[in-house]
């Protein structure tokens, strides 16, 4: 068995010749994709939300899909893509975070975090040369080198390469809509997403979904009266907390 390093779960799974995404390149279906998601620094921390529609071609096939994912107590992942490879990303990433923390008695860095996510995309990479199995996530974390944490962004192309996010990032079928919303925003806009208390936040959120549903069949927007919401994660310097849709509810009746 070769040697690992300690701590480093996936090198134990590599040692025993174990793979925790396992390319298949038989002609795949018409795959089930999911979009949309983003997320940016506001005054408490940071916003990571998503629609909840996942497509199949032109058909929807649920709009109860969680995109935004708590890996552990200080970091998110919004998935955007193939959710049986996404899930699976998440899945192994929990447990690598966690397995690490048990062994080494202490939390896992930010840098190697955002490392070990690179990697496993480099390894989905047979899958993303043919056109399948594509995720392209958002990665949210506290910098806890620093007093206090400061949560930072974090966005990846399919091939793992990974980029800081200044102020904001989106992926999936309607980002390109929601960051010219953003920069707009961030550029010309009172409050600047920045500047932004809760419930301004949650509010300008939902809104940029709307936006985004109207230009984009793919993502699945708000629709109060039928209850349709997002999924709304905050990550602060005391660790993540949920948006639910009561909160939500009453926060986009806000002026």
């Amino acid at each position: 068995m070769s040697q690992t390093i300690a701590g480093d779960f996936l090198s134990l799974l590599a040692g025993r010749q174990l793979q925790p995404l396992r390319s298949d390149t038989s002609a795949a279906p018409v795959e089930t994709q999911a979009t949309t998601v983003f997320a940016f620094h506001y005054a408490e921390g940071v916003l990571m939300a998503g629609d909840r529609r996942a497509t199949a071609g032109n058909l929807i096939v649920t709009d109860h899909v969680d995109k935004v994912i708590e890996i552990d107590g200080t970091s998110l992942l919004a998935i955007a893509g193939v959710p049986a490879t996404a899930f699976e990303m998440a899945r192994v990433l929990q447990t690598s975070f966690e397995y690490y923390r048990r062994s080494q008695l202490q939390q896992l860095s930010l840098p190697a975090k955002v490392r070990a996510l690179a990697r496993l995309l480099r390894d989905n990479l047979p899958m993303t040369l043919q056109g399948v199995g594509v995720v392209m996530p958002l990665f949210a974390g506290l910098d806890q080198s620093l007093s206090p944490a400061k949560p930072r962004i974090y966005f990846y192309d399919p091939l793992g390469a990974q980029f800081q996010a200044v102020g904001y990032a989106a992926s999936g079928s309607g980002s390109g809509t929601i960051r010219s919303i953003l920069s707009f925003q961030e550029r010309h806009g009172n409050p600047r997403p920045s500047g932004m208390n809760l419930p301004e936040a949650v509010q300008f959120a939902l809104r940029l979904l709307m936006v985004a549903s109207e230009f984009d069949s793919a993502t699945g927007g708000v629709n109060p009266e039928a209850s349709t919401f997002a999924t709304i994660r905050l990550l602060k310097p005391n660790g993540v907390e949920s948006v639910n849709t009561e909160q939500q509810r009453e926060y986009l009746g806000t002026t």
